[in-house]
């Protein structure tokens, strides 16, 4: 572990996985599973709602990951820029 998540949109390994952590990667994965419709809305622009995503991920880490990479890799999965 250690260090920050970089900051490239993606990551050496690119695809599905990219930069994300094991266990921080399949709670972003369980998250837009749960949430497609959160999901939906933010592809559509209203990134906002990424904020519900954030917060299930940080449940389902129970508080360990960094909320800001979190959101980040939320938005990447998704196919977001902001």
């Amino acid at each position: 572990g250690g260090g920050g998540a970089p900051d490239y949109a993606m990551g050496p390994r690119g695809g599905p996985g990219g930069p994300a952590g094991g266990a921080r990667g399949q709670a972003v994965d369980a998250a837009l599973a749960a949430q497609p419709d959160t999901a939906d809305k933010v592809r559509g622009g209203k990134v906002q709602a990424v904020g519900a995503l954030v917060g299930a991920v940080m449940k389902a880490t129970r508080g360990q990951a960094d909320a800001a990479v979190v959101r980040r890799l939320l938005l990447e999965r998704l196919g977001v820029e902001e």
